[in-house]
């Protein structure tokens, strides 16, 4: 039986494989309070899941975004004929092309998005363990499609048992560096580079308090937040873009994420790191990290003269050279093709969409999100065609 037949609702061959299936169930929560406990569970090294899925970066962004734009959970625990819990997919549900549609909670915020796994389950779960899941999902709601959007194929060491679907490549890849253990500094960025941006750095050295760090106070956090709100608009306004940290919620949700301390005990929900003098700060990358990969969500520098030596570029740096220090194995800065990210990843990791239909009123509607998101990667592929749509996009703005 092929994954596309299960989906369609081959109902009575599925149930001839009880050896085969682990997924007995699921549970569905529509309220953040009453998942919360299930959910760290599932924030434990037993289990598989990206930083971004975790509760606190998830329910700030829940709080302050998804429930200003009308979004409501959706969170589906799989558990085992013990009820044991299998699997949890931090969902979010809302009414797209005329059905109900369910996504990962995050939005453009999170670069990636995974179901939390019990790491066993990750290993070995088949196509009949996700059919039995969806099938599930569907007898247990009023979902009408799931529109799984920016999914790795693996994590770490484990593959993405909802890879298992049918799935099409997302709109963007994402830029990554892969660090060997042990790697030279001159195999992660080159010498040449180096040395360009040592020649930088040493106008910025002559800077009084010049430095690198990691925001580990609140109010150094609180700090470095007031600053990236004041410049961040300036600098997308001189680049003719849109403010998207002015979107309602946006800036509440950052701020909330960035002091919520991590269950570990290693940071917050989202780390900032800084290059600053004592007259003013120069540059921020802030995103977020598990012990494994730092992954990039948003940065920006000085407005001052300091700006023209390359600051945001010898900050990736120092970022990189912190982490593989701590024997990180990888470091993206996030979807997209820009420029700068390919000074400093030079591979492409493939992340990719499913759009699965639950009832006839989400077939035309998975078809249709599916068949956009296409379209859109065939913009982004074709340079010409990128231009285009770029210089509409301007001309409308």
């Amino acid at each position: 039986m092929t994954m596309a037949a299960a989906i369609e609702g081959q109902t009575a061959e599925t149930r001839a494989w009880p050896n085969a299936i682990r997924v007995a169930g699921v549970d569905i929560f529509h309220d953040l309070t009453a998942a919360e406990a299930t959910w760290r569970g599932f924030e434990t090294s037993q289990h598989s899941y990206t930083p971004y899925q975790r509760f606190d970066f998830l329910a700030s962004w829940q709080r302050q975004v998804g429930e200003r734009e009308g979004l409501r959970p959706f969170i589906v625990v799989a558990h085992d004929s013990e009820r044991r819990p299998l699997l949890l997919l931090p969902l979010a549900i809302e009414s797209r092309l005329g059905a109900n549609c369910a996504s990962f909670m995050g939005g453009r915020h999170a670069t990636f998005n995974m179901a939390l796994c019990a790491k066993d389950f990750a290993a070995d779960a088949t196509e009949a363990d996700i059919a039995a899941l969806i099938r599930s999902i569907a007898e247990r709601s009023r979902a009408d499609a799931l529109a799984l959007c920016q999914q790795p194929l693996r994590w770490r060491d484990l593959p993405n048992p909802l890879a298992l679907l049918p799935h099409q490549a997302s709109v963007n890849d994402c830029p990554v560096l892969a660090i060997e253990p042990g790697a030279a500094p001159a195999a992660l960025v080159s010498n040449s580079f180096r040395r360009r941006l040592k020649g930088k750095e040493r106008k910025l050295q002559a800077l009084p308090g010049y430095r690198y760090y990691v925001a580990s106070e609140s109010a150094d956090v609180c700090r470095l937040l007031d600053w990236f709100f004041r410049v961040k608009p300036q600098r997308m306004a001189e680049q003719k873009l849109p403010n998207v940290f002015a979107e309602p919620g946006i800036e509440q949700f950052i701020r909330a994420a960035c002091l919520a301390p991590r269950a570990d005990g290693n940071g917050y929900a989202i780390d900032i790191h800084a290059l600053e003098c004592d007259e003013e700060v120069i540059a921020i990358f802030a995103g977020v990290s598990d012990g494994h990969r730092f992954s990039m969500m948003f940065n920006t520098y000085t407005m001052s003269a300091n700006s023209k030596f390359s600051p945001g570029l010898i900050l990736m740096r120092d970022i990189i050279d912190r982490h593989a220090g701590l024997n990180y194995r990888a470091l993206d800065l996030g979807i997209g093709s820009d420029e700068y990210k390919r000074l400093f990843c030079k591979d492409d990791e493939a992340v990719v969409d499913s759009f699965v239909p639950l009832s006839l009123r989400g077939k035309p509607a998975a078809s249709a999100l599916s068949a956009i998101n296409r379209a859109k990667r065939a913009v982004k592929q074709n340079p010409a065609l990128f231009e285009i749509a770029q210089n509409l996009r301007s001309m409308f703005r």
